[in-house]
């Protein structure tokens, strides 16, 4: 038995757990090691798909299943099964031809399995594949095999602005649409986001909302931080997380989960 026996601790993976050096910085390794040897238990909740997290897993210890694609998919990987998986709307790739459409400059990744299909290709676009270090296939919306578990529709701010506005103008219905930074806009099932699926992880880990503690530094982190008994974020948040009201520690780059695990040593 240990202190931490029965609580429940999510982080986000990109600018959160993972810094900006790309890497998962000393003091969050040593941190999330005593709290594994307390009880507790630690996994990740991220936007990237089972393809782009994967090769990412190992570098922290993990000992509850992962919330993947921005609230789409629960995996469990220390037994390689997928425990929850969502699709988009059937309709997906003629909403989406119809946004590509109507504003030109967007480009889009489309998330089939553990395969990503990309149509128009931008500069995010590029950066982003560099940055995950998988492949893909560039291919007509129309050629993309269905179904889809989320699409991130990619460029400047102000043009995914109008790209968010268009769908909630047409499809409200069908899609949830969330930043995950600036660049990224990413779109899941309506109902689908962090927060939905962190709810039924700790459903299916009998765990207590009281017991669970988060951590993201983006708009998409809201959701489950919502649920946290203590909403954390790093010192390097997007403003719409400082605004919401979360507890700001350090940067990502000086290992914030290393402040959380100093914060919940004293409280327990």
């Amino acid at each position: 038995m240990g202190k931490f026996d029965g609580l429940l601790l999510v982080s986000d993976f990109d600018d959160t757990l993972y810094d900006s050096h790309h890497r998962v910085p000393p003091r969050n390794l040593a941190a999330i090691n005593y709290w594994l040897r307390e009880g507790g238990r630690f996994t990740v909740a991220t936007g990237r798909a089972y393809t782009t997290f994967a090769p990412y897993v190992h570098l922290a210890p993990i000992n509850a299943p992962v919330v993947l694609s921005n609230g789409s998919a629960i995996y469990d990987f220390h037994t390689d099964t997928m425990l929850l998986e969502t699709q988009l709307d059937p309709r997906a790739p003629q909403d989406f031809q119809a946004l590509m459409d109507a504003i030109p400059s967007l480009g889009m990744e489309a998330y089939h399995g553990e395969d990503i299909y990309v149509f128009r290709p931008n500069y995010v676009t590029d950066g982003h594949m560099r940055k995950v270090g998988t492949d893909y296939t560039v291919a007509p919306i129309a050629d993309m095999p269905t179904p889809w578990n989320k699409v991130i529709v990619q460029q400047e701010y102000d043009q995914l602005l109008r790209a968010r506005a268009w769908l909630e103008e047409h499809c409200p219905e069908r899609y949830e649409a969330i930043f995950s930074n600036r660049y990224y806009l990413e779109v899941t099932r309506r109902g689908c986001n962090k927060g939905g699926m962190v709810q039924r992880l700790i459903d299916m880990l009998g765990v207590e909302r009281d017991n669970l503690y988060c951590v993201g530094d983006n708009q998409n982190d809201i959701p489950m931080m919502a649920l946290s008994a203590i909403p954390f974020a790093p010192a390097n948040c997007a403003q719409e997380v400082k605004d919401w009201g979360a507890k700001l520690l350090c940067h990502c780059d000086e290992g914030v989960i290393g402040d959380i695990v100093e914060i919940l040593d004293r409280k327990y």
